[in-house]
């Protein structure tokens, strides 16, 4: 009975409802985890531009956490929906299990790094004491604590895949509300700076990680019987978790390497501009982290269909997300275009930041609308099992393209033309994405056979 309410969701429902009912929660739990990234900077700015410089600096860590803890998950969230299409429930519930053990692995090395990693790593950018020190309180103490994040980030993709989008937004909600709310006390009351930040941080990932893991526990659809005593991880869903999760987490890797050999370009400049580069990889959070609730509302729709052989809602499913990340694209690339001054004035600018960050804004939110469609057509690659592709184009995007194309633009001595860079390796990035759609469409995607549509 649940496989067939399941079924009728995820198989029958109207496309565009049925997106709106997976992807909006998702959506708006991803602008309260933009918000989440968002308030640290926001109050680390009032302390000095130093501390600001030193969360930026320490943003490539952050984010290459993040990639390791989201790319398994969506080989988790691919493999359980497809699993689930294929009416195979025991395979589906054992992903969900071996997936929980791979996020406390991961957890245990960045844990590791945080102890032993973060202060050399941060070393190579600066050799500046008091950006040091801050930088490095920022990035071990979120390494050391990152269970938080690695095991509510699956428990949420999990969730995901069986249709609950509702219960994920709640999680996202109480995790970023506890943050918001310590931020201050941490940083201020308690006289913390950049290290209290961190510990509020942590905090909100822990809330978020015990409300994610009651809720999956509630999941009608897939049963968890995950407990260390007695586990064996199966190779082969392991093997095959990996293989839609290892490409996502190289494909968001490969932003770490970017942003820090970028922080090295710019900061030969002056060290604003590195402030400037962090504050706009979180206000571009707001108009991005929506697009991605959108495509992880997509996934599992297009997985599910995929498994189930209905090609025409796959295809509609692409068609329907990629206008709606379109339009949201188009929306950010206004704000950025109009209000450039008030965006930068939350984080305390100065006239330097000011007169940097302005050009910069501007410049680089041109990259929104074709970013928008490579997107949409990832979803496709991730649900059908071709995460290669995903990560293929973002290699080339910001590797291959963006920082060559940034060295020789910082060349010029002229600051502005760096940001060029963004908007040159994204129009790259999208025709590789439509190259590659082609090739899933017509091999794994038009053999369907019609009649099941």
């Amino acid at each position: 009975m649940d496989n067939e309410l399941k079924e009728n969701i995820m198989g029958y429902e109207s496309i565009p409802r049925l997106i709106v009912k997976l992807s909006l929660p998702l959506m708006l739990s991803m602008l309260i985890q933009a918000l989440y990234n968002v308030v640290d900077s926001i109050f680390v700015a009032r302390v000095s531009e130093a501390s600001l410089t030193a969360v930026s600096l320490a943003y490539p860590l952050q984010n290459l956490m993040i990639a390791f803890g989201i790319g398994t998950a969506v080989g988790v969230n691919s493999y359980l929906a497809r699993k689930l299409g294929e009416k195979r429930q025991k395979e589906a519930e054992d992903a969900a299990n071996n997936g929980f053990f791979l996020a406390i692995i991961t957890w245990l090395v960045f844990a590791l790094f945080g102890i032993f990693g973060t202060r050399p790593f941060l070393s190579i950018f600066t050799s500046d004491p008091e950006l040091l020190k801050l930088s490095d309180d920022y990035a071990s103490i979120c390494l050391i604590f990152s269970f938080g994040i690695f095991i509510d980030i699956t428990a949420e993709r999990i969730m995901q895949a069986t249709g609950d989008s509702i219960h994920p937004m709640i999680t996202q909600s109480l995790g970023a509300i506890t943050n918001i709310i310590l931020d201050p006390v941490f940083i201020f009351v308690f006289n913390m700076g950049v290290a209290g930040a961190a510990i509020a941080t942590v905090i909100g990932q822990i809330v978020s990680m015990i409300a994610a893991l009651y809720f999956v526990s509630k999941n009608k659809y897939v049963k968890l019987h995950f407990s260390l005593k007695g586990f064996r991880p199966s190779g082969k869903i392991i093997k095959e978790i990996y293989k839609v999760g290892v490409p996502t987490i190289i494909m968001n890797s490969v932003s770490t390497v970017m942003v820090s050999a970028l922080n090295s370009i710019l900061i030969a400049f002056t060290a604003t501009a590195v402030s400037v580069l962090g504050v706009y990889f979180k206000l571009q959070s707001f108009v991005f982290m929506p697009v991605f609730g959108l495509q992880a509302g997509m996934i599992p729709i297009i997985a599910y269909n995929y498994g189930a052989r209905k090609k025409h809602r796959m295809t509609k499913t692409l068609k329907t997300g990629g206008i709606i990340a379109v339009c949201i694209m188009v929306l950010g690339f206004l704000v950025f275009q109009i209000l450039p001054d008030l965006l930068l004035s939350f984080f305390a600018a100065s006239q330097e930041m000011l007169s940097i960050g302005r050009p910069a804004l501007r410049i680089i939110s041109i990259c929104f609308i074709p970013a928008a469609i490579s997107i949409s057509l990832t979803s496709a690659f991730q649900a059908t099992g071709v995460g290669y592709a995903a990560m293929i184009v973002s290699i080339v995007r910001q590797l291959a393209v963006l920082l060559p194309v940034a060295s020789l633009l910082a060349a010029t001595g002229v600051l502005d033309n760096v940001w060029l860079s963004f908007t040159i390796a994204e129009a790259v990035g999208l025709t590789l994405s439509i190259i590659f759609y082609i090739y899933v469409y017509r091999t794994k995607i038009k053999p369907i056979p019609a009649e099941n549509a």
